[in-house]
This record gives structure tokens, C-alpha cells and sequence, in this order.
């Protein structure tokens, strides 16, 4: 596996693979590398003829109270991982690279409605970040496809509502939640969780199911939700939202729907704030 940390380094391999008419997925990332990020490399090896991945942690991202700067760093890790998955490139870039006129005087995008409800609520800019940076990937890879988690689905339909409004020639993909053998979806933030709160974390993936179970046979979804919550409380769980939407945009559903929904939760246990969802299909 070939790693990169400039454009020019990085376009000269693009430009190779595509004069032989291959094609290119790329997997986005931050870095501390799991097996959830490893299964997106799977998925986009099976899809494109070469796989490119970015280790890149988005300073435009992290809000004044999210510590941008003490987000783990493991390239090395990460590059292990990544060649062992059969990755052919890795670019990781410096801030200056990717924001050459520093990140707070870069250009920015912003993807409205679809940011405006759950993590855009309670992040503030966030999602702001998340599309100006997957936006410069995409420009730089030029990929025919790229492989993102459902584990972040809010992120996911920004991304995707990104492409189908700037026209831009990527097929966007979705991936599975990876999961432990407890439920619990897999995440860098579990690293942070204690050993009693890693024993109740799961928890967030019962109430989802519960949330689909109750929203099956009949029940009024704001109830549903306020049961959640509940719950969650209960459990020691510091929720900032159990919500029920829309899968495809995540509006509000009208009352008796049913079909096409999703279940989204985000709690702080202790000091780690975790996120999961769940389609109701």
C-alpha cells in the first residue's frame, strides 16, 4: 500500500489507474481505525478495481467544546490496518493541505434542512465541516464511488443530499453498522467508556429495537419516543435525543406512519457521548 500526504503525490496515482480504466472508491476517515472502518474497505474492494482511503482528522468539524487537538492520532496503526485490508493508497494530508488558507477563512458548504434537526441541533457547524471536507476529498480523489457507515446515518443523507445537489459524479454507498457481539455498534468513542459503562452501553441498541418493536405494532411514534428517553434516563444514559424519522430525509413522520422510518439516538454515558440508529424496515 502506497501512503500520500500531498495532492500532487496523490493525483499522480489517481491519474495512472484511471489512464488503464479502472475505477476508484475512496473511504473516508479520521483515523483510530477499527473493524467498522475495515468493512468499508471490504465493501468498496469488492466495488472498484483500487480503494483509496484518507486519514484525515477535520478541525471544521469539532465544535469550541469538542477537542480537536486530543482526538487520538494512530497513522501508524492505521496503516497497519489498512494494508492488511488490501487498501492501495492511503492519503493522509496535513491541515494545511486540505485548508491552505487556514480552516477558518476556508471556503465552507452548508447543506440545509437535512443539518438543521438531531446532531445539527445539538452541533452546531458540525455538518457545515463534515460537507466542505468530503466535498475537498472528492475533488481531489475524483472517485467513482465512495463507502460511508450507516453507523453515522444523519451524516450519511448530508452526504448524500451533497451529491445529488452539486451534481458531483460519485456513487455513494452505504455500508452496515458493524456491531459487537452485545449489540453495542462499533466506535473509536468506546475506547473512552469504563468497564461499567461499557456493560451498559449496549443498552442504547435495546432501546432501538424496542423503539421498532412498539412503532410495529401500532403505537404513536412522539409516545414511543418519550419512552426512549425515558429509559435511557433511567439507565444512567444523558440523552440529547430519541427520535423517530424519516429514513429517506429524516422529517417528522405523519402519525400512523409506518413504512420507511428510522430510529436515532445519541447519550452521553459518563464522558462519551455515543450515537446509534436503526431502520425499521
Amino acid at each position: 500500500m502506497q501512503t500520500v500526504h500531498d495532492v500532487p503525490a496523490l493525483r499522480a496515482a489517481i491519474r495512472g489507474w484511471h489512464a488503464q480504466g479502472q475505477t476508484v472508491g475512496l473511504v473516508p476517515t479520521m483515523g483510530n481505525l477499527h473493524a467498522g472502518h475495515f468493512s468499508l474497505i471490504k465493501l468498496a474492494r469488492t466495488r472498484a478495481d483500487r480503494v483509496v482511503a484518507s486519514v484525515f482528522v477535520n478541525p471544521t468539524q469539532f465544535g469550541p467544546s469538542e477537542d480537536f487537538e486530543r482526538y487520538p492520532r494512530t497513522l501508524g496503526q492505521d496503516q497497519a490496518g489498512l494494508a492488511e485490508q488490501g487498501c492501495d493508497l492511503l492519503f493522509a494530508p496535513e491541515v494545511a493541505t486540505m485548508y491552505p488558507y487556514g480552516a477558518q477563512h476556508s471556503v465552507s458548504l452548508h447543506v440545509p434542512q437535512i443539518t438543521d434537526t438531531l446532531e445539527g441541533a445539538h452541533r452546531p457547524g458540525h455538518f457545515d465541516g463534515v460537507a466542505t471536507v468530503v466535498c475537498k476529498l472528492f475533488n481531489l480523489v475524483q472517485p467513482d464511488l465512495a463507502v460511508f457507515g450507516q453507523k453515522d446515518f444523519q451524516q450519511l443523507k448530508v452526504i448524500e443530499r451533497m451529491v445529488r445537489d452539486l451534481s458531483l459524479p460519485v456513487k455513494v454507498m452505504a455500508a452496515p453498522t458493524q456491531r459487537a457481539e452485545d449489540g453495542l455498534a462499533l466506535s473509536s468513542r468506546n475506547q473512552y467508556l469504563s468497564d461499567e459503562e461499557r456493560a451498559l452501553a449496549p443498552q442504547i441498541h435495546a432501546v432501538l429495537a424496542q423503539m421498532r418493536e412498539l412503532i410495529g405494532k401500532g403505537h404513536a411514534w412522539r409516545v414511543v419516543e418519550q419512552a426512549a428517553l425515558s429509559k435511557l434516563e433511567r439507565a444512567g444514559f444523558e440523552p440529547d435525543y430519541a427520535a423517530i424519522r424519516r429514513a429517506a430525509d429524516l422529517s417528522e413522520p405523519a402519525e400512523g406512519e409506518r413504512d420507511g422510518l428510522v430510529g436515532l439516538i445519541a447519550a452521553r454515558l459518563g464522558k462519551t457521548r455515543l450515537i446509534d440508529n436503526l431502520l425499521f424496515d
